[in-house]
């Protein structure tokens, strides 16, 4: 089991974050939970908080670096079954709508809003107002949440005339699937985006 386990982390490579639920199909949670234990102990891997653990990066003169914040992130929606997207502002930021680059890593759940600390790092996980895509491109997903970001009073002819050109097909048909989970207004804005996009 241990083999198995320490096969599909280093197929992940160095730096990955996970929770034992993501291996599941291996056996009962208890074997797994055992043998992620064991391999915890051996040092093979670092456990980083409750259910949270890494399979470490190394560097030549600082030794070993803590995990990436966006994979904490990843591993905690895992350990919850919610679903994350990133922001308003990193969302706006990616759509290249705001120069505003967020200081505090923090995501949108569909789950409940908490902060959860591993290895050092903070990540702040809030409740979106939004409908969080479960199978949704990170574009779908950050449509979303620059909509929820800039609220229904500011999306203006200019903001959908700007992700109507960012949004490719895929996303598009995604977003336009989605409209009865989200808001009225957020619906109704899709629609004008699909045809900006056409236009």
């Amino acid at each position: 089991m241990a083999d198995r386990i320490m096969k599909r982390i280093r197929g992940k490579g160095r730096g990955w974050v996970f929770t034992p639920k993501h291996f599941i199909d291996f056996g009962s949670r208890g074997a797994v939970d055992v043998a992620i234990s064991r391999l915890a102990q051996s040092g093979s891997i670092r456990r980083l908080g409750r259910g949270l653990y890494d399979y470490p990066r190394h560097h030549d003169t600082l030794g070993i670096l803590s995990p990436d914040t966006a994979t904490i992130a990843d591993a905690i929606a895992t350990q919850s079954g919610d679903k994350l997207a990133p922001t308003g502002a990193a969302a706006a930021n990616s759509l290249g709508l705001s120069t505003q680059v967020p200081a505090r890593t923090s995501y949108a759940t569909s789950g409940r809003t908490r902060v959860a600390k591993a290895a050092g790092r903070t990540v702040t996980l809030r409740h979106s107002r939004a409908p969080v895509l479960d199978s949704g491109s990170d574009t779908a997903n950050a449509v979303l949440q620059t909509l929820a970001q800039l609220g229904k009073a500011h999306v203006d002819a200019d903001v959908i005339r700007r992700l109507a050109t960012q949004v490719d097909t895929r996303a598009l048909k995604q977003l336009l699937q989605a409209r009865p989970s989200m808001p009225g207004w957020m619906g109704d804005v899709i629609l004008k985006i699909d045809t900006a996009h056409h236009g």
